[in-house]
């Protein structure tokens, strides 16, 4: 089917009105090039996002709205079914992370868009959050040297919304979606721990490590039991770290000094000494709407920063190793 024509305006459709599809219609409508036309949630509109639009019940209603797109909001275990609704019926499709509860079902997904000739994007906001934009950038000029490892943390308070999976499914296929990107390189090898302090079913707290396929080391310390909220990406490097504050989009740069010191005892304690620091002044976007922008650039078959369903089924599969080696206690190779 390939894309459509560029610069005709996307008739978009949005099925899921809850706490990820209220800010997908707001975002839709003030996106150039994107026209909302249809919504559909079987529990309705409860935070009343549809303005003069008629909740439709279904994707199948949706479909039957004549869009040419769609985003994909509803909970995780609806989205294999939903997805597949949309590529049999030749509708493009934009699934909320992760694309799939499994990494086999997230392959249905992706071959049933490719095999239809359809843009399936997976929707990663962390991709467009402005420091990460602007580290991924530097690193790629250069301004790290060798990238030695890449750190994130990602814990906050137990989340409003009702979550159909656990912290690894939720937070952490955030941070390996982006540390990958981030070091454009798959993941190769994972261990992950685990607990469960907040008695429910699925595990609320992971720390994971790996390596990449380059040779990076990673690591993850994600949970929604913390009181402090953090979001935190660190890049160091044989020139100095970049430090990513993803909730203010702030990015910093500690630069390796070359300043010795002569007191021998500060010296071997410290190794690298610590140089100058920079905060850079970025232009902070609101990063879903970046996302959006992305999806309809590649609907129009512009170079695009969409995210693809193949890279949303690596994450899954690297996802799911985490949680394989915290109930086996075996470090994973994928």
């Amino acid at each position: 089917m390939g894309t459509l024509e560029e610069g005709r305006p996307v008739r978009m459709g949005l099925i899921g009105l809850g706490s990820m599809g209220r800010h997908h219609a707001r975002v839709i409508r003030e996106v150039e090039g994107m026209e909302l036309v249809a919504v559909a949630d079987p529990v309705g509109d409860r935070h009343r996002v549809a303005g003069g639009l008629a909740v439709l019940p279904d994707v199948d209603a949706l479909i039957g709205a004549g869009i040419d797109a769609a985003m994909v909001a509803v909970p995780t275990y609806l989205h294999e079914e939903v997805a597949l609704a949309l590529a049999a019926a030749g509708v493009h499709a934009m699934v909320e992370k992760p694309i799939a509860a499994t990494a086999e079902s997230g392959q249905r997904v992706a071959d049933a868009f490719r095999s239809a000739g359809l843009v399936g994007a997976v929707g990663y906001v962390e991709r467009c959050n402005p420091a990460l934009l602007q580290m991924r950038r530097r690193i790629e000029a250069g301004e790290l040297g060798v990238v030695y490892q890449i750190t994130t943390s990602r814990q906050g308070p137990f989340p409003a919304r009702i979550a159909d999976v656990g912290v690894v499914k939720d937070l952490a296929t955030h941070d390996i979606d982006l540390t990958s990107w981030i070091a454009r390189s798959p993941y190769e090898v994972v261990a992950g721990q685990v607990t469960h302090r907040s008695g429910r079913e699925h595990e609320d707290m992971v720390v994971a490590t790996g390596r990449l396929a380059n040779g990076i080391i990673v690591s993850h310390t994600v949970n929604w039991l913390s009181p402090l909220k953090v979001r935190q990406t660190v890049a160091t490097g044989e020139k100095g770290a970049f430090v990513a504050n993803t909730l203010t989009g702030d990015l910093t740069f500690v630069a390796n000094g070359d300043v010795t010191t002569e007191w021998d005892q500060v010296s071997a304690f410290r190794g690298v000494s610590e140089g100058d620091s920079v905060r850079y002044a970025i232009a902070r976007r609101e990063p879903l709407r970046v996302e959006q922008e992305n999806f309809r650039d590649a609907l129009w078959g512009r170079p695009s920063d969409a995210v693809s369903m193949a890279e949303g089924v690596h994450t899954l599969r690297v996802v799911e190793a985490i949680l394989t080696s915290a109930s086996t206690g075996q470090t994973v190779h994928l």
